[in-house]
């Protein structure tokens, strides 16, 4: 009975107060006090505590440990695209990865600093050698002795390439790491026999020319390549070699396919999906790709950089839903035309392309969300390539490479988030951010590791000023024993990484009290937050 215009009570509301025979100084102390309710309720409701409810019973799926891999090309940035004088340049392979002339290259050539990294990582696959690259790019131009491979011009990034680096440095680089190779063909400038003959160098046994060619090169036994790529974002028309529609991409990428499986029918195959969003009509692209391509591939491939914004809870907020979207979307897709189209073989989803620009803690949550959607998307999304294998681990060009809190976040997921994604009921405060509305400011996922008996809770706090006190829940028993919990979070969001603060960007390890199936934690603001804890 209160008139939400006055915020005090109504005539009506007074007129029974008088009836209950309240004397009207009582009467008027109510209205004060009706007036205070209204006034500090606003607050009250958003210093309630958060709550995250945790079933085992309710998985999504296995997570595949493929959603921990990377990606690799040689982008080369020349001092006139940089707005430096020409003399300066900068590979994100040649004299970076792959150096045989510092002192920390193994005996391939490549720096024992990133591969000890990514080993580190746990970094299960790496997708080469592109990207834009790819698409002007001849696989024979990289295999023999380096000395005869011939020097072109990299026609995606300029510069030029002496093709050091092929496919059999690829495989031994994949081989140190002890990660898979994900191997991308040329379907833009190419042919589909350059295709086909790649997988020939790579799976065939012996007795065919380029089977014993790989032989002749000092490799014996066929690599076993598992996945191949059907080209690289060909949608891209404003900056990819050898750009198709849509049409034409289905057919070459549908020959290619059959031509490739008559070499090696075990092989499994990516389809392209849409990248150029900003055309609008990429969900179009993908649609037509998986009615066309449904029954030949394994994986629809999503290309899905985080959308950088100048506000905070845009880049928080907005991009965080954008990037879900995409991933919702895609996975609607091949959901109902599987159904109409009736394939047998399942469609899963390869974010074989992702990241966050930068070399800011602003760019670490990004990462940590991104993990957190792949997760909550385990029954679909099973394969992911962070771009760039290279940028996960940070390098100051005086004094080296370390480890930032990126490198950390990423590990926290890589080398503990096995098992199977629970799904989270998450109650908290809410915010909005351009088109979206009630974006929570907790992003959660849950992991149950059953061989180890614990879950694994992952929680990004987006509010950039306030701590998040929140109720965890185990509705399926309880929780024992000390949590282990590290917290990755930054006091200046924007300051660059610094070879001389490694030490600090080290997680912190913080403590909780478990009382029976109950856990209360106060998540800092701007952060990201791993606890581990033993389930009974």
């Amino acid at each position: 009975m209160i008139d939400k215009r006055s915020e005090t009570p109504s005539p009506l509301c007074i007129k029974k107060l008088i009836q209950f025979n309240l004397p009207l100084y009582k009467i008027s102390i109510m209205k004060k006090i009706f007036f205070l309710i209204q006034l500090i309720l606003p607050f009250l409701s958003f210093s309630q505590t958060a709550k995250i409810k945790i079933d085992l019973d309710r998985v999504i799926d296995s997570i595949d440990p493929n959603i921990y891999g990377v990606f690799m090309e040689p982008i080369h940035f020349s001092g006139r695209r940089l707005g430096l004088s020409d003399t300066s340049n900068f590979n994100t392979l040649y004299g970076n990865l792959y150096d045989p002339n510092s002192s920390l290259a193994d005996k391939d050539g490549f720096r024992k600093d990133y591969i000890d990294a990514m080993k580190e990582l746990k970094v299960t696959n790496m997708r080469w050698p592109g990207g834009n690259f790819l698409m002007g790019y001849d696989w024979k131009d990289g295999i023999g002795p380096k000395e005869q491979r011939p020097v072109r011009i990299n026609l995606a990034w300029g510069g030029v390439d002496n093709n050091h680096v092929g496919t059999d440095e690829w495989m031994k680089l994949n081989q140190s790491i002890g990660s898979e190779n994900i191997v991308c063909v040329n379907l833009g400038l190419a042919n589909i026999m350059d295709a086909v003959y790649w997988v020939e160098y790579c799976n065939y046994k012996e007795g065919t020319y380029y089977s014993d060619l790989r032989a002749k090169n000092g490799h014996k036994e066929p690599y076993n390549v598992r996945i191949w790529d059907l080209g690289n974002e060909v949608d891209g028309l404003p900056w990819e070699l050898g750009h198709k529609n849509v049409d034409d991409y289905i057919e070459i990428a549908r020959e290619a396919a059959k031509a490739m499986k008559a070499v090696d029918n075990t092989i499994k195959l990516v389809a392209c999906g849409s990248s150029w969003y900003s055309q609008g009509t990429w969900d179009d692209w993908n649609r037509k790709v998986i009615a066309g391509l449904g029954d030949r591939i394994d994986y629809l491939s999503i290309h899905s950089y985080w959308e950088n914004s100048p506000e905070y809870y845009g880049l928080m907020g907005a991009s965080a839903m954008t990037f879900e979207e995409r991933i919702k979307l895609a996975a609607n897709e091949i959901e109902s035309i599987t159904a109409v189209k009736g394939y047998k073989n399942p469609i899963r989803i390869s974010v074989d392309e992702w990241g966050s620009f930068g070399r800011s803690f602003l760019n670490v949550l990004p990462v940590a969300q991104s993990l957190n959607s792949f997760i909550r998307h385990a029954d679909v999304v099973k394969m992911g390539n962070f771009t760039m294998m290279t940028s996960l681990l940070s390098n100051d060009p005086q004094k080296g490479t370390f480890k930032s809190p990126l490198f950390y976040t990423f590990k926290l997921f890589s080398n503990n988030c096995r098992g199977s994604s629970i799904n989270t009921y998450v109650a908290c405060d809410t915010f909005s951010a351009g088109k979206y509305k009630g974006i929570p400011y907790l992003d959660v996922s849950t992991v149950y590791a059953k061989e180890k008996s614990s879950v694994i809770i992952n929680v990004i706090n987006r509010h950039k000023d306030k701590a998040i006190t929140t109720e965890i829940v185990n509705q399926s028993g309880n929780f024992s024993g000390k949590p282990s919990i590290s917290e990755v979070t930054a006091s200046d969001l924007s300051e660059a990484f610094s070879f001389d603060k490694q030490k600090e960007y080290l997680p912190v390890s913080k403590d909780a009290t478990v009382k029976g199936n109950k856990i209360v934690y106060s998540f800092p603001p701007h952060s990201f937050t791993q606890i581990i804890v033993k389930v009974e």
